[in-house]
């Protein structure tokens, strides 16, 4: 088990930096954050510590291999590379944590990441999702600013910027980059995740978001069983918690506080007649 508090924890073949705040699993639930495609553990900055603050909960943020401090991964990464954090990775990093109770934040690829989990893996600690400009299929949209971001890393600042935060830069961009240009990546889809969700969830879009359109939010309206809030940010893009922090992280917070209420209440079954 690892400490709470910073480290570094090996799942599989890789040795993952983390990072904690606030209160341990064996106090209060914890919020899971899993980074976008191109993110890692520092680029949450004082965010984690934020949530932690206004939520009483704590939190957990973490590299996946590739990324920031982790260990590096082979190119080319899958094209299932996504449900495979989800399926290989998150539950060890869970059980090292040792979670007893949490609700998974994802922001874009780790959004997903997310939403697989809790469709395709049977965890009674995940109480919930909260999703940052989660894509469950390419649009043509996306696809086009994924491949502007090619030219801005290959000829621009981009990849000075990421070399900042990753002791990997071209491996983190290109993990992610060659894999949505991949000409097989048009078909990919996992909404049917969304399918077996069992849990509420809060999905939080920027309405000028780039890399993904409202048909990402309908998509999950349309499938979900179990609760769906929405918050859509007009004039917003890829990074609502950046773009919005005030109002993202206040939704968040009351989000969270409505669980954890109704988990608390006492809530009387009706006996079958």
């Amino acid at each position: 088990m690892m400490d709470w508090g910073s480290g570094t924890l090996s799942v599989g073949q890789h040795t993952l930096e983390y990072a904690t705040w606030g209160p341990s699993p064996a106090e209060a639930p914890t919020l899971v954050l899993l980074h976008e495609g191109l993110g890692s553990l520092g680029l949450w900055r004082d965010w984690p510590a934020q949530l932690a603050e206004r939520t009483g909960m704590g939190v957990l943020a973490f590299s996946r291999a590739g990324y920031g401090r982790s260990t590096p991964v082979n190119l080319p990464r899958p094209l299932d590379y996504m449900t495979l954090d989800a399926t290989e990775v998150l539950r060890p990093v869970l059980d090292a944590a040792g979670v007893r109770a949490c609700l998974l934040l994802g922001h874009s690829d780790g959004a997903t990441i997310a939403g697989i989990y809790a469709g395709s893996v049977s965890d009674m600690r995940v109480r919930g999702l909260i999703l940052m400009a989660p894509h469950f299929f390419s649009e043509p949209e996306g696809l086009a600013a994924i491949g502007a971001a090619g030219g801005a890393y290959a000829g621009g600042d981009l990849k000075e910027k990421l070399t900042r935060h990753h002791d990997h830069p071209d491996i983190a961009f290109y993990g992610w980059h060659d894999a949505w240009m991949d000409p097989s990546f048009v078909d990919w889809n996992v909404a049917d995740a969304i399918d077996h969700w069992r849990v509420p969830s809060l999905v939080i879009q920027g309405a000028a978001d780039p890399y993904g359109t409202l048909a990402q939010v309908h998509e999950v309206e349309e499938r979900a069983y179990a609760p769906v809030e929405t918050l859509i940010l007009e004039g917003c893009g890829h990074a609502p918690h950046k773009e919005r922090p005030e109002e993202v992280t206040a939704e968040i917070a009351a989000f969270c506080a409505r669980l954890q209420a109704f988990e608390t209440s006492d809530v009387e079954i009706p006996e079958l007649t």
